[in-house]
């Protein structure tokens, strides 16, 4: 079975105890890693602190652009096994995390491959908040498209990929990566940096896909502040602003492919909160609110942004 290094991205020492939890799940492995690399991005205090009291892992300085996908693309610059892992610093892996992932690397087709991303609520989570929209703290979403066990692309807090296809691909671009310590570039799209790439990757390999592994399970930290309106809010702005920028990179035929099969489920999941609030079900009609909400702030953000860019596209004195 092939190598792995393991790749985990932190900023800020307020996830000191969930970074080290991460770094210790990874050594708990039951297939072990061949390297785990720490990359810190911006934060001396915390590189300082790492080095002297995370055992094992090879901590280093994200030394590219800010942000996620520079910190991503650091540790691949340094990683020297055949596959690299990325585990969020606020995720837990099961023992069996790595030895399930590359189970799929058996298919010498298979790009790379991904896992279950299962909520860790900091508190009870809202009685308001749809399964759909998992994806909103980082986590796999009821409705997400698989086919045959082939998905368009990885979620960030648990995915893997062949080091050389990575390479070859050119990274994470950081046209939409997040920027580290809260602090975004103005017209910079907040996420879909992993979605970019695996579209990417695919159109440079034919016949590659990327697997989904459900046994391959990691635990994401939700904290409090991820819990509220506002958070989710923002989150559906953020990911329809991305997804503008993402249709406007790879075409809205590649780019939003997945999201046309999902916009049908989460109709169908609308309609079935419907009827469970008009049986009496007490929460239902709060999480078929949500549901519409999040729908229609997302596709409002999206179709803002492509209007954006079309107008300052077609307008001479902007260029």
């Amino acid at each position: 079975m092939l190598g792995v290094s393991v790749v985990i991205c932190a900023y800020t020492l307020d996830r000191w105890d969930q970074m080290k939890a991460a770094v210790e799940s990874v050594y708990a492995q039951t297939r072990p890693p061949h390297q785990v690399l720490l990359v810190i991005d911006g934060n001396e205090a915390l590189r300082e602190r790492a080095a002297r009291e995370i055992e094992g892992a090879t901590v280093v300085v994200n030394v590219l652009e800010p942000g996620l996908s520079g910190a991503r693309m650091t540790g691949v610059q340094l990683a020297t096994a055949p596959v690299i892992a990325f585990l969020d610093d606020d995720a837990v892996a099961d023992p069996d995390w790595l030895e399930q992932l590359l189970m799929a690397y058996r298919d010498k087709d298979v790009l790379g491959a991904g896992g279950y991303i299962e909520p860790l609520w900091a508190a009870t989570p809202p009685h308001w908040f749809p399964r759909e929209f998992d994806w909103v703290i980082g986590c796999t979403y009821k409705g997400m498209p698989i086919y045959n066990g082939r998905i368009r692309n990885v979620i960030g807090a648990n995915m893997s990929v062949r080091t050389d296809v990575l390479r070859r691909t050119g990274g994470f671009t950081t046209k939409l990566g997040r920027r580290s310590a809260g602090v975004f570039a103005k017209g910079v799209a907040e996420s879909c940096e992993e979605t970019e790439f695996c579209i990417r990757a695919t159109r440079l390999h034919p016949g590659g896909y990327w697997a989904y592994c459900p046994t391959a399970r990691v635990r994401h930290h939700v904290s409090a502040q991820r819990m509220t309106w506002r958070y989710f809010v923002y989150r559906c702005r953020m990911e329809g602003t991305a997804k503008g920028v993402l249709a406007a990179i790879t075409g809205s035929r590649n780019g939003l492919a997945s999201e046309r099969r999902y916009i049908f489920s989460l109709l169908r999941s609308f309609l079935e909160e419907l009827a469970w609030a008009l049986r009496g079900e007490g929460h239902a009609a709060f999480r078929a609110g949500a549901i519409f909400a999040g729908l229609a702030i997302t596709a409002s953000a999206y179709f803002g942004t492509r209007l954006g860019r079309m107008t300052v596209a077609a307008d001479p004195i902007s260029k």
